[in-house]
């Protein structure tokens, strides 16, 4: 029993350094590799080369997020103010057709008044359209009434037919020079069924065409237009068949 004892013993004793040397061993191998450890945990925890991209590329990232953000509502609001709403349209337009309407009855309405105006100056215009003729003719009027006055007491008839005569003279005149009137003379004139009408023809042999002898009543131009075309006795020239 004591030998093995003691042969236990004995290996006990030689395999403990072996033990130990093992141990030292990875004891080395863990020295080495503590440092490495530190040194990488040291580069990963410093700021280094390698994070400052990262930190520049936030700022650059934001700086866009915020022109986004910026940009979204302009366009929103360009988009509102380039297309209204529909509802809006149709009150802008409503708005514009009440004002049209508007102007149109107030144009209707000036036009009404501007036709009765015209119509009744038109009718002023007809009625005293002679207004100045006939204040040219009123002191004529006023000559012959004291012409006449003067007639129913006057001998002498001689002075009263030049009195006549001055005021016949008179009016004629005034009506020539202000108003455009002319009396025409056709007695010796050939006759012109354009400003002379026969009333009455007799056969002459003294002419070869018609010829108008007399003036029965006298023709009057207004300018240059026939008014009253004179009222004339005619000669005819005889014919071979006459006797």
């Amino acid at each position: 029993m004591l030998f093995k004892k003691e042969t236990r013993g004995g290996q006990a004793g030689h395999e403990n350094p072996n033990v130990e040397a093992e141990k030292a061993v990875e004891t080395q191998e863990q020295g080495q590799k503590a440092p490495e450890k530190e040194q990488k945990t040291a580069e990963s925890s410093s700021p280094g080369a390698g994070s400052e991209p990262q930190a520049s590329a936030a700022p650059e990232e934001s700086l866009n997020s915020s022109q986004e953000t910026g940009a979204e509502p302009q366009n929103d609001a360009a988009a509102e103010k380039r297309e209204p709403a529909p509802a809006e349209k149709i009150a802008g337009l409503e708005a514009q057709l009440a004002e049209t309407h508007d102007q149109l009855l107030r144009k209707a309405a000036d036009f009404e008044n501007f036709r009765k105006r015209m119509n009744q100056e038109k009718q002023n215009a007809i009625e005293f359209a002679n207004q100045s003729l006939l204040l040219d003719i009123i002191p004529i009027i006023d000559d012959f009434e004291r012409a006449i006055a003067a007639g129913e007491k006057a001998t002498d008839l001689v002075s009263f037919l030049d009195g006549v005569k001055m005021i016949e003279k008179r009016l004629s005149s005034q009506l020539e020079s202000k108003w455009g009137l002319k009396r025409f003379n056709s007695a010796g004139e050939p006759f012109d069924p354009n400003i002379h009408e026969a009333l009455m023809m007799e056969k002459s042999p003294d002419v070869k065409e018609a010829v108008v002898e007399e003036d029965l009543y006298k023709g009057y131009f207004l300018k240059d237009r026939v008014i009253r075309a004179a009222k004339v006795k005619v000669l005819m020239p005889e014919t071979p068949g006459d006797v």
